[in-house]
């Protein structure tokens, strides 16, 4: 349910965006911020989080969570303004990074098999799918009859029974010797990954220029910093000795590259569906449910394919397919039933990495560190999906401002019509009663360039990807644990 919970939460926003951003009066900057934040507080949380549930027991920590996602949802539901938004997302991504470690480390003490493990792996991934495919059809319904808001709403009743079974169903598991989190060495994970990506979105607004590069060369210096510290502590936030696997290296970079291009494309794919191909919020919705069905049918299908086939075969594999999927959105054009055929080959491989990537980390860890693998597992994919939406959507409106660098309006408009068209085709379709249909035409055009772009810079990312694979995990067997699993299982409470 926790898992369902945040599968919904992801694709619902996707769909409400365009809707929200003409509301709050959201900046094109402030949009991607309302889409990322989440993931960069997530990712930077997830691992502190994954520690503390060893310490506190994963049980409690995913009902207080749970708890805290549902206040977190109300704030940012009845959010008033762009900013409060950008706040009750932050919040979102701190409750939500309690979740995913809690329950994945819950599995992985329930299932120490690496056989069965792999499945209900499998099955872990497929319940976040298969909450990505009903959030599109349940929020383009809502979207259709309600406000924006209506969709952060969704995670209250979710919670709620999350809250009211677990004490029923789920056992407690903490480690025998869990330990409190560096709270200093998570102060500077956040940073660094704030300041990465801040210089990231300047850079895609406002092209080369000082101020970007210095803001990433803040963030890499502080991720080198959390890095030298790390190593000096008795009992690290991170164990970087597993690092040192190139099985354990190669699944994590599997994860965090694959979510890097496919959270991209998901971010464009809402916008084309509605601002190119005119669909209503509903109809988008039932457009963007198959694909997500697909990346359902490689969430389960992965792992039972993996007992015949080695593992790294079937990433590359799925991986090459997701790479053709990103090629056909770059050449699709004005086809929105080639971009929806392509989108799905990319979710093909989004299951598949989900689960057999995520299997083979959480694999690499004895029992009772469990808390801390399943942490990073889900700390590269949310920065993935972070990375991504921040890249790929500043690599997009960098192609559509420079497309519409040279547009001159009519004297007679005024600046803030200027200044929206030149922002995003978001922007300048909440104004287009005020704007020539020309000038409205040649947005959607400067959006479809950089669609094109950025779905085309995405295969060639995924393709590498999947050569990589096919070559760093070649030595994992069917069937085969990457590293000593088979410890001693951690006291159960």
């Amino acid at each position: 349910m926790p898992t369902l919970l945040l599968g919904l939460d992801v694709t619902i926003l996707y769909l409400a965006l365009p809707a929200l951003s003409v509301e709050l009066g959201a900046t094109s900057v402030q949009a991607l911020w309302i889409m990322d934040a989440y993931g960069f507080l997530i990712a930077a949380c997830l691992v502190a989080m994954g520690a503390l549930g060893d310490h506190v027991g994963r049980r409690r920590l995913l009902m207080v969570g749970t708890a805290a996602f549902a206040a977190a949802s109300l704030m940012a539901a009845f959010s008033p303004n762009a900013p409060m938004l950008i706040l009750a997302r932050a919040a979102l991504g701190v409750a939500g990074a309690t979740l995913m470690p809690s329950a994945l480390a819950l599995i992985s003490n329930m299932f120490a098999a690496p056989r069965e493990r792999a499945l209900a792996i499998g099955i872990w991934a497929t319940m976040f799918a298969l909450g990505m495919a009903l959030g599109p059809l349940l929020g383009g319904f809502l979207l259709q009859r309600f406000w924006w808001g209506a969709a952060f709403l969704v995670a209250v009743p979710v919670a709620a029974l999350v809250l009211v079974a677990a004490p029923r169903l789920l056992p407690e598991y903490r480690a025998a010797r869990g330990r409190m989190p560096d709270v200093a060495g998570i102060v500077q994970s956040l940073l660094a990954m704030l300041a990465l990506v801040y210089g990231i979105k300047e850079l895609g607004r406002g092209g080369p220029g000082w101020a970007p590069l210095a803001w990433m060369l803040v963030g890499l210096a502080l991720g080198a910093a959390f890095v030298r510290r790390q190593r000096r502590l008795a009992s690290p936030l991170l164990d970087l000795s597993l690092f040192g696997h190139r099985t354990f290296s190669a699944a994590l970079l599997v994860l965090v590259f694959g979510l890097v291009a496919v959270a991209g494309a998901m971010l464009l794919v809402s916008q084309y569906l509605q601002l190119i191909a005119g669909l209503a919020p509903l109809e988008a919705g039932l457009r963007l449910g198959p694909p997500a069905l697909a990346m359902v049918a490689a969430g389960v299908g992965a792992p039972l394919l993996a007992r015949r086939v080695r593992p790294g075969l079937v990433v590359a594999g799925s991986l090459a397919l997701s790479a053709a999927g990103y090629l056909l959105m770059g050449i699709a054009g004005s086809g929105a039933s080639f971009v929806v055929a392509g989108f799905a080959l990319s979710y093909l491989g989004l299951g598949t990495i989900a689960a057999l990537g995520t299997d083979l980390v959480v694999g690499a860890a004895r029992p009772e560190q469990a808390g801390a693998a399943a942490a990073l597992s889900e700390t590269a994919q949310e920065l993935g999906i972070a990375i991504g939406v921040a890249l790929v959507g500043s690599l997009s409106n960098a192609v559509y401002r420079m497309q519409m660098a040279g547009t001159i309006l009519p004297s007679r408009e005024a600046d803030d019509l200027r200044a929206a068209l030149l922002d995003s085709l978001a922007a300048a379709t909440a104004r287009a009663d005020r704007l020539p249909p020309s000038l409205l035409d040649r947005a959607r055009e400067a959006f479809l360039e950089g669609f094109s772009v950025s779905t085309l810079a995405c295969a060639a990312l995924v393709s590498a990807l999947a050569a990589l694979a096919a070559i760093l995990l070649r030595d994992v067997g069917v069937g085969a644990v990457p590293l000593d699993a088979t410890a001693r299982r951690p006291q159960r409470r």
